[in-house]
């Protein structure tokens, strides 16, 4: 190897490295962190925040099949999707709601306000019903995802919040490897069958079922295959940060196919994308703007989609 070689493919190391680096979040980028509940006001404001928290972690105890509230969801708590009361760096947390709120989004073809993000989330993922909007609880949650991003500025979205992006694998997401990737990844905490784990004595789920009634229908953003790749691959298994992730991208993409293949509710939500041209690649019910089939919407490969939709 010539000098100038040694050069170029030392470049090309520091580089590849470089991005890795990035992409997991270990430098040039200064995460999102949540205030400390210390600092919660010992107010009547400051109470609706604390209870807020303990809708979003203990969501089946006020609002599950035996709510002390309401029945009005499916036993799992928000938490269970929302990492560490909606918290944790990259563990779909609420970091960058109240800054980013209201805002239009594509798939309603509305402004929407984070009561309207809330209840989507209880429809949706939590496949129940909506909570009024004068109710304790909504007004609660909302408080304490205000107190969350109250140190951030208006319209910004920081780093960390929210979910991280994988970039798209270059054939389909195989269901087959996933599956695998389950046996040996998931499945000592959440089933052989999906159905999850309560804690012992509660109605809560310490690991919540990935299918089945009791889990996500089909209108959740988790369905989508990108929500859920890149919610695994730097969180999961439990305990997984983004700084040490256990699974490649490919097993996240693999796995997130077999979890999104096996049985769950369904809910048609017809009203969703009514500019059908805004829909994102992988989502997977139609019309759609392309030519594209629908299981390579649910699968992929997903980036032909994504360039035709540039054109």
């Amino acid at each position: 190897m010539t000098t100038r070689q040694w050069q170029l493919a030392f470049l090309m190391g520091w580089f590849t490295a470089l991005y890795s680096c990035r992409r997991a979040g270990t430098i040039g980028e200064k995460l999102w962190q949540a205030p400390d509940t210390a600092t919660i006001p010992h107010t009547s404001t400051g109470d609706m925040i604390r209870y807020g928290r303990s809708l979003i972690a203990h969501t089946a105890q006020y609002l599950g099949p035996q709510g002390s509230v309401a029945k009005m969801s499916n036993g799992m708590n928000c938490q269970n999707c929302h990492l560490d009361a909606g918290t944790k760096p990259w563990g779909n947390n609420y970091g960058s709601t109240a800054s980013t709120y209201p805002k239009f989004r594509a798939r309603s073809g509305t402004v929407e306000s984070i009561a309207k993000k809330v209840n989507d989330c209880f429809v949706r993922s939590l496949n129940g019903a909506a909570l009024d909007s004068n109710s304790r609880e909504l007004q609660a949650i909302i408080a304490y995802i205000q107190w969350l991003g109250k140190d951030q500025p208006k319209g910004y979205k920081t780093p960390g919040s929210g979910i991280r992006d994988l970039p798209y694998l270059p054939v389909a997401a195989d269901t087959v490897k996933g599956k695998a990737v389950f046996r040996q990844q998931c499945q000592r905490c959440h089933g052989a069958n999906g159905s999850g784990q309560r804690l012992a004595g509660t109605s809560e789920y310490e690991y919540p079922p990935l299918w089945g009634p009791d889990s996500y229908n089909t209108g959740a953003g988790l369905y989508r295959l990108s929500r859920f790749a890149g919610y695994v691959k730097y969180n999961m298994p439990l305990g997984t940060d983004h700084q040490h992730p256990v699974l490649s991208d490919e097993e996240a993409w693999n796995v997130a196919a077999f979890v999104n293949s096996q049985p769950r509710p369904v809910k048609a939500f017809p009203a969703d994308w009514p500019d059908i041209r805004s829909k994102p690649p992988d989502h997977p019910f139609g019309p759609f703007s392309d030519s594209f089939p629908a299981t390579q919407h649910k699968y992929g490969p997903f980036a032909p989609i994504a360039r035709q939709h540039k054109k």
